[in-house]
């Protein structure tokens, strides 16, 4: 629906922010903790039942909650199907990736989309987190890709090695060469399974 200006021409009216998501849990410690380590985040309120986290200047992007009677959900149900964090570099990224690794914490799908470079975790719960940077500099060259023919002959990516991709970025590799979308790398064939699908 859209609203209308002072002078009587309509405009469209959108959220100014995603301000946060909300997960329900059986695993509430050990998803707390997953998750202020994964996005070293703050928690700003806690207690037996409810954390709320945040790892910016919002006042809180993610809270998790064990409210009595939850159950567990079944695989491959309907729903969401992933929360996504966008880094501010390779470099961010990759650092991400070590530390994570480090605390025993890795990927269970790495993938370049094209449009962005995606590692895909999963919290103690099961849902996916995808921890990603954007391939190109501006809206327009993402968008651009979503026209390309490398799209539309492979929306989901290509796999690629976490621990290759470090290492080509600690001997400089450019970062273009190491963001670059080459369609005829493949898919991991476990891809589809290492994603629930």
């Amino acid at each position: 629906m859209s609203g209308t200006t002072g002078n009587g021409a309509s405009k469209k009216i959108v959220p100014v922010k995603f301000a946060h998501a909300v997960l329900r849990t059986n695993k509430f410690k050990q998803m707390v903790n997953w998750y202020t380590t994964v996005l070293q985040a703050d928690i700003v309120f806690q207690n037996e039942v409810l954390a709320f986290m945040t790892y910016d200047d919002e006042h809180h992007r993610l809270a998790i909650g064990a409210f009595p009677g939850i159950v567990d959900r079944a695989p491959r149900s309907a729903g969401l199907d992933h929360l996504a964090y966008t880094y501010a570099s390779l470099g961010d990224l990759v650092a991400t990736y070590e530390r994570l690794k480090a605390a025993e914490i890795t990927p269970v799908a790495p993938i370049n989309h094209g449009l962005t470079l995606s590692m895909y975790y999963r919290d103690p719960d099961g849902n996916k987190v995808e921890l990603q940077i954007d391939n190109f500099a501006t809206v327009e060259e993402l968008k651009g890709f979503f026209r390309s023919n490398d799209f539309s002959k492979n929306p989901i990516g290509v796999s690629f090695d976490p621990d290759e991709l470090a290492r080509q970025y600690h001997a400089g590799v450019p970062e273009s060469e190491l963001k670059k979308y080459r369609p005829e790398q493949g898919l991991d064939p476990n891809f589809m399974h290492n994603m629930g699908l």
